[in-house]
């Protein structure tokens, strides 16, 4: 090899080793208003509770590498501690992502209590402080996936998840869902008076997250407000005007507050109803494309539907491992990411694999304005990431 190539030839392949995806410019090291604005010309690359496919889910490394992989969105779910503090955890019980079951000191806080019509047994996030939640360990959901940060990382709250979003080197956007506000309200009380909602929404306001889609305020701060029930959705649509997306469970799960049928809430008499607050849909991705013996169905109208009455379609949750991708897919992610956006024609994806969600659109559908020394970098480290694992 030509040796004016290979100094940065062994540079790039440096980098590649430390941080195991594209080199971006670490955060707080881009000015405000150089930052890159949101791509909004192609579907939305949502990072299912972080890039948790290589990290343990909602903590702070796995937002940092879904920013560094190329998210749109950054998702998480908010809950809250027993002395009121919001948090990034999806489970209202530690045990599945915690190492609470091996801390003696909190062997007496195990409890049953209903959680949307079931008794469910466990450590909840409600019965510790923010103090005690900080101390506990994040593992891996999957114990397929890398068990090696196991421990390593803490719960962290929605105001630091906020400033990752913030601190990135280009526009990130959030996307926060007001995860089971029943139980939250029945069992946090604020001293103030207010709402699970509301303690929601003044901390989206606090950190600027304000203006209705698209709009310039939205553009430079991109926020999508998410929930399962539609009465939190409605009664935050008086809060505040950032966009809405209506959650859907699986065709046999009924809404936890309203107790609606799947049904019903993807009729078109209740989209012509619930657009008035949202501006699209999160379906289970199995609604939108029914599935038997893990090959799939003729597709459901409900994306056909939802776009007639305006609403957006982002269903969940897309990952790269064989267990989850259906035979037709041939183990393919790239192949399921293509029938979902240029077949079934979504407008966003929740993915637990940011990084090949963003590799497939930069491929398949890249930005207009790819032009840059920073794309340049990325693409070449793409091609020497490729190149060192063949």
């Amino acid at each position: 090899m030509n040796s004016v190539w290979l100094v940065p030839f062994v540079f790039l392949l440096l980098l590649e080793e430390c941080v195991g995806r594209p080199f971006y410019p670490l955060p707080s090291k881009v000015a405000e208003s150089n930052k890159q604005p949101l791509q909004t010309f192609r579907p939305y690359n949502i990072a299912h509770r972080g890039s948790n496919g290589e990290f343990p889910e909602e903590t702070a490394p796995a937002y940092m590498r879904a920013i560094e992989e190329g998210a749109d969105f950054i998702e998480t779910d908010i809950l809250a501690s027993k002395d009121g503090v919001l948090i990034c955890f999806h489970d209202v019980t530690l045990d599945d992502t915690t190492d609470v079951a091996e801390r003696k000191e909190f062997a007496n806080r195990k409890k049953t209590y209903e959680v949307q019509g079931e008794n469910i047994t466990g450590w909840f996030s409600v019965d510790f402080t923010l103090q005690e939640l900080k101390s506990l360990g994040v593992k891996q959901r999957y114990k397929f996936r890398d068990q090696q940060y196991n421990g390593k990382f803490s719960i962290i709250t929605f105001e630091e998840y906020i400033s990752i979003a913030l601190d990135a080197p280009r526009v990130v956007g959030i996307y926060p869902e007001i995860k089971n506000p029943v139980f939250i309200n029945q069992h946090v009380k604020w001293a103030d008076g207010k709402k699970f909602e509301d303690k929601f929404v003044d901390t989206l306001k606090k950190y600027g997250y304000r203006g209705s889609y698209m709009s310039k305020d939205w553009l430079n701060q991109p926020a999508f407000i998410q929930s399962f029930a539609p009465t939190s959705l409605i009664y935050i649509s008086n809060l505040t005007d950032l966009p809405k997306i209506f959650l859907i469970d699986d065709v046999t799960v009924p809404t936890q507050d309203t107790n609606q049928s799947y049904w019903e809430i993807t009729s078109d008499s209740y989209f012509e109803f619930i657009k008035e607050y949202v501006v699209g849909i999160g379906p289970w991705k199995d609604t939108v494309v029914p599935t038997e013996n893990n090959y799939l169905l003729t597709p459901t109208d409900l994306v056909a539907k939802a776009h007639a009455h305006d609403l957006q379609v982002h269903p969940y949750t897309y990952r790269n491992e064989n267990m989850f991708l259906h035979f037709n897919f041939h183990q393919d992610p790239y192949a399921e990411y293509d029938y979902w956006i240029n077949t079934i024609g979504v407008d966003g994806l929740f993915t637990d694999f940011t990084g090949s969600l963003h590799n497939f659109q930069e491929w398949a559908s890249p930005s207009p304005n790819d032009g840059n020394a920073t794309k340049l970098l990325h693409k070449i480290a793409l091609m020497i990431s490729t190149y060192r694992k063949v």
